[in-house]
């Protein structure tokens, strides 16, 4: 498995779910604020070894443990500051179980690359 594939012939960087684990897979934030920010931060990371960047998103998928609209109010302007004037794609998705019991957001995306 891979963090991210870039499609060769489109550009399009596929990204995949990404949370707030450290080395160990471990989670670092016990909130749905925390770990947004973590995975947000993991993300861009992830752009930018691609040679990407925030403003190349084109879709954002952003899963949350719960009913999503609980989560909204603090989801939507830490992602907000996050993209700043870039406009991707969003999807949000309440889910009941993500990569671990502690795991409370999971964030994946489609960037180009070119």
């Amino acid at each position: 498995m891979s963090q991210a594939v870039i499609e060769t012939e489109t550009g399009l960087l596929y990204i995949s779910g990404q949370v707030d684990w450290n080395q160990q897979y471990e989670t670092t934030e016990k909130s749905v604020e925390g770990q947004t920010r973590r995975a947000l931060h993991n993300l861009k990371i992830v752009l930018e070894n691609a040679g990407a960047s925030v403003g190349q998103l084109l879709h954002v998928r952003v899963y949350v443990r719960g009913e999503l609209g609980e989560h909204m109010n603090t989801i939507a302007p830490i992602f907000s500051e996050f993209v700043g004037e870039s406009r991707p794609a969003v999807t949000g998705i309440g889910v009941a179980s993500l990569a671990s019991p502690e795991t409370l957001v999971e964030i994946e995306a489609v960037a180009s690359v070119r």
